[in-house]
């Protein structure tokens, strides 16, 4: 059910990524590029930074801004800062450094832009514990002491929806080249995709000239809902391409006077929209699979790695489910998990196992929703896995029927969640406590501004009522 995308465009050879600023100099030349777009993704994934003209980033790449902008809001405030977090109360400088092999165009820029993805550093070098980026790198790190390397192949949905300039009015689905909006559940349907045939032509070309690959598109439940599958790899380079395809579907869209909206439950009566993460560990030695042996079966290694899932995933689901919204998507009786049971090709579980040759065999986490910062979202269930790992967890038995009918086995809300992070000893000591503090202490910043709105359930049942 996938979309082929067009064939290639612009220049030949590689469009994504050089390993020196010389090779930069000569990709930035060959392409006419004028500005960089120097981009830093912050707690929520958003994308923080600083344009300049291609000779300002040649003549000195690393930039600087304040420490705060990874403690941000969703909202653009600041929590309370304590002696806990990364930043300080002069709110100094922190040197970002360009990751090389991240360097792309901007396509849909009018004039010839390029961008890069930084990373964050204090003045004496050390990386900065609470930039999302350095979160992953240190987790695939502790997998690296192992001789492990693991693998990850996110799976990521997103709504289509009318523009929607006032917040106090509900979203709705966009009329296609029909003219007319869906009005019925389109499942896979190939005629749902080519309602917005021009819209996905223009991200599968946006993708292609930022090198950016997509493995297949389709049509997801809910009205004018898709999903895109990404190709398997490593999990900073997958993270760095969700993070971009987000921009990328987001841009496009408004190309085609559409949004795309990435939450996690934009509507009320429609399914929500997750970021599904599939992963395996390659023992670095042999090339091989850990999940499985010889013959072909499952090892005690890969049910340590669900055992870890089960038991740390619920400390870690604010990452997964990161705003009040997530936990609407979470909810019994829905295409969503509300627990952390396991079951072979089961799609009603928190932990699938989906049927693949023995090479291939793999963990499929469908907690986290589309509106988790991936670097974290990836961050976190790979660290529960690992925790599995070194602590040879046992699981029980498989669940072969209907599981989201059960009781709801993780937090019912934000503030739940991060307690429950905070609480979890183990977590710290992979996390460090200034990113737990500090990622904390958004999360409840976040929660006050909400408090200060009031929905409409409020006025519908309370205003006359009570």
């Amino acid at each position: 059910m996938a979309k082929r995308k067009k064939g290639t465009k612009g220049i030949e050879g590689d469009v994504r990524g050089v390993k020196s600023l010389d090779e930069a100099r000569d990709w930035l030349k060959a392409r006419g590029i004028e500005d960089i777009e120097c981009v830093v993704p912050d707690q929520a994934g958003v994308a923080r930074g600083k344009m300049m003209p291609v000779q300002k980033f040649l003549a000195g790449p690393t930039m600087s801004m304040p420490g705060s902008i990874l403690t941000q809001t969703i909202t653009g405030d600041y929590p309370d800062d304590d002696d806990r977090f990364e930043s300080d109360a002069a709110d100094q400088d922190v040197m970002f450094e360009p990751d090389l092999s991240t360097l792309c165009v901007v396509p849909w820029e009018a004039d010839p832009t390029a961008q890069v993805i930084h990373d964050g550093y204090h003045r004496d070098g050390r990386s900065v514990e609470t930039a999302p980026r350095q979160v992953l790198r240190r987790i695939v790190e502790l997998y690296a002491h192992q001789g492990w390397r693991p693998v990850v192949a996110p799976e990521l949905e997103f709504y289509l929806v009318k523009p929607n300039t006032d917040p106090d009015y509900q979203l709705e689905p966009p009329t296609g080249r029909s003219g007319r909006p869906e009005a019925a559940r389109q499942s896979y349907s190939i005629a749902a995709i080519n309602e917005f045939d021009d819209l996905f032509d223009d991200i599968y070309d946006f993708s292609e000239q930022q090198g950016l690959e997509i493995d297949t598109l389709i049509h997801e439940e809910g009205a004018a809902q898709m999903e895109i599958n990404l190709l398997h790899g490593d999990p900073l380079a997958l993270a760095d391409q969700v993070f971009l395809f987000k921009r990328t579907i987001r841009e496009a869209a408004l190309r085609h006077d559409m949004y795309a909206t990435f939450m996690a439950k934009p509507m009320s009566r429609e399914p929500g929209s997750a970021m599904h993460i599939h992963q395996s560990v390659i023992d670095v030695e042999t090339g091989k699979n850990i999940f499985s042996d010889a013959d072909g079966d499952p090892t005690s290694k890969f049910f340590a790695f669900i055992g870890g899932s089960q038991k740390y995933l619920p400390a870690v689901l604010c990452m997964l489910a990161p705003y009040v919204n997530s936990y609407r998507r979470l909810v019994r009786s829905s295409s969503a998990p509300v627990n952390t049971q396991w079951g072979y090709d089961n799609r009603t579980v928190g932990l699938r196992v989906p049927n693949s040759n023995p090479a291939g065999r793999r963990l499929e986490n469908r907690l986290p929703s589309s509106d988790a910062n991936p670097y974290l979202a990836i961050a976190a269930s790979l660290a529960c896995g690992y925790l599995g790992l070194v602590e040879g967890l046992k699981v029980g038995d498989p669940v072969s029927g209907s599981a989201n009918s059960n009781e709801i086995d993780l937090p019912r809300g934000l503030l739940e969640a991060v307690a429950l992070f905070e609480e979890q000893e183990e977590l710290a000591e992979i996390f460090g406590e200034r990113f737990v503090a500090t990622y904390g202490a958004i999360k409840r910043a976040e929660y006050e501004t909400f408090m200060q709105v009031i929905s409409p359930w409020e006025r519908e049942f309370l205003l006359l009522n009570v």
